[in-house]
């Protein structure tokens, strides 16, 4: 059975989709101002693993990431450069794009763009019924903004208490704290700051406002109700809290039946940020010469709702753990048979999926997989596994592994390289072994490891 816990119930519950067999998710993506740091990516990975676990286990999942590409940080970007919005996001886009890949993080099904035609359409639309329906009013300045006090049960995501709290009138900013509750901004009246960035509306010139962009774009592509809406806890309020309001307000429908967020990451303990010098991209950490997987095991290895603490001594530990999973992964492949056989069920090869079915505990799977890779290894060395059963074994790494995607990177061999691993062929064939050992050692100085089997040479990067 599949459970996962509800920020919305404070309970660990039964997992069922509105649809048996397919899932309906939406991640909050990322706002396209400035390359994503590692902190954005935490959550993205581990939605990443969430859809994975649930294909893992059958299910279809239709997932949309949206692109926040107008809100008050873009517009500021794009006036401070000189250059249409547009320009401005464009790059950001497409570096996302590339550090997704990088992340081995699966495309969504769809990614949404505020300022395409049709979702600034619906959110007009939205718009238009909350004004309708007495839950949105136009204030004296042209803005639109929506009436807390006509939705009762605003603020139960975030289980806050709004007699307890200060009221702070209209709020026109995207974000804002939650002890300055006030009503919220669906459309904001066109100002000079915005420059060019404006579209027509019932209500004037104007744009919308971040909240109302992802309720357009979840309930105009997955429905008017979602199985589960992902994010970062930073989003739970305002902007998930808004999404509620918004969507049931004009749907008349529960907006999203489970809702999941991952704690912050910390660096060294620390919250990261640009003035603390701890403020990393994924590019940062290329850069120092670390890899995309070994980035996404230190971001995948820490449950959830857990925080967790990125350090580089973390990184190395996640070097050496990849590392032993390569070398085991190239000792089942080597010694497999073709056809498989069963393995012994001592060996639990259910506590991986069990874990996972467990709330997304990635700390037990992992366990799970290292505890199988240290136990294999023992049967190898000592024959009792057969030909067949490490058929079985690599057919069981590689249903593991399309969840935790660790296959090594994807390596080009030079052709300095390839003519020096020709050459020492050659010498092993006229029984040369000291040239052997000369080229072998000649190869391991350009990066890469020979390794001789039954079949003959096989190259690996060195780690």
């Amino acid at each position: 059975m599949i459970q996962y816990f509800n920020t919305l119930t404070r309970q660990v519950e039964p997992f069922a989709p509105l649809q048996s067999g397919r899932v309906s998710l939406y991640t909050c993506g990322p706002t396209v101002y400035n390359y994503a740091h590692i902190g954005n990516f935490r959550a993205y990975v581990f939605e990443d693993l969430l859809q994975r676990h649930l294909e893992f286990r059958g299910y279809m999942v239709n997932r949309v990431m949206n692109l926040t590409d107008v809100d008050d940080k873009t517009i500021r970007g794009c006036r401070a450069q000189g250059v249409p919005l547009a320009a401005f996001t464009q790059p950001f886009k497409d570096a996302f794009f590339q550090d997704l890949e990088a992340l081995r993080i699966k495309k969504a099904s769809h990614f949404p763009e505020a300022t395409s035609a049709n979702h600034i359409a619906r959110m007009i639309e939205m718009i238009s019924t909350l004004i309708e329906r007495g839950h949105a009013y136009r204030a004296e300045d042209g803005s639109v903004y929506f009436r807390i006090a006509s939705f009762a049960p605003y603020g139960r995501l975030a289980h806050l208490n709004l007699d307890e709290l200060r009221p702070s009138g209209r709020v026109s900013s995207d974000e804002y704290e939650k002890e300055n509750i006030g009503d919220f901004a669906l459309w904001k009246a066109w100002d000079e700051a915005d420059g060019d960035v404006a579209w027509d509306s019932p209500w004037g010139r104007g744009r919308p406002g971040w909240h109302i962009e992802c309720s357009a774009m979840a309930t105009g592509i997955l429905g008017p109700q979602i199985d589960i809406h992902c994010g970062g806890e930073d989003n739970i309020f305002p902007h998930h809290e808004a999404e509620i309001a918004q969507s049931e307000c004009v749907t008349g429908l529960a907006f999203v039946r489970l809702w999941m967020h991952c704690k912050h990451l910390l660096v060294d303990n620390q919250k990261m940020s640009k003035s603390a010098g701890n403020f990393y991209t994924l590019r940062d950490l290329m850069e120092k010469g670390y890899t995309g997987r070994e980035v996404r095991y230190v971001l995948l290895s820490v449950k959830y709702r857990e925080p967790l603490n990125f350090t580089f001594d973390g990184l190395a530990a996640a070097r050496a753990a990849l590392s032993r999973f390569d070398e085991w992964s190239r000792r089942v492949d080597e010694a497999a048979g073709a056809s498989a056989e069963p393995l012994p069920a001592d060996l639990g090869t259910e506590a991986f999926g069990a874990a996972l079915d467990d709330d997304l505990n990635i700390s037990a799977a992992l366990g799970a997989v290292f505890e199988l890779v240290r136990e294999t290894n023992k049967r190898m060395d000592s024959g009792s596994l057969t030909a067949g059963q490490i058929r079985a074994l690599a057919e069981w790494r590689d249903r593991a592994n399309s969840v935790l995607r660790f296959e090594p990177e994807a390596a080009t061999v030079s052709p300095e390289v390839q003519a020096l691993l020709d050459q020492r062929a050659a010498a092993r064939t006229a029984k040369n072994w000291t040239e052997s050992d000369r080229l072998r050692d000649v190869i391991a100085e350009l990066g890469w490891i020979v390794k001789d089997t039954k079949d003959g040479q096989k190259l690996s990067p060195k780690v």
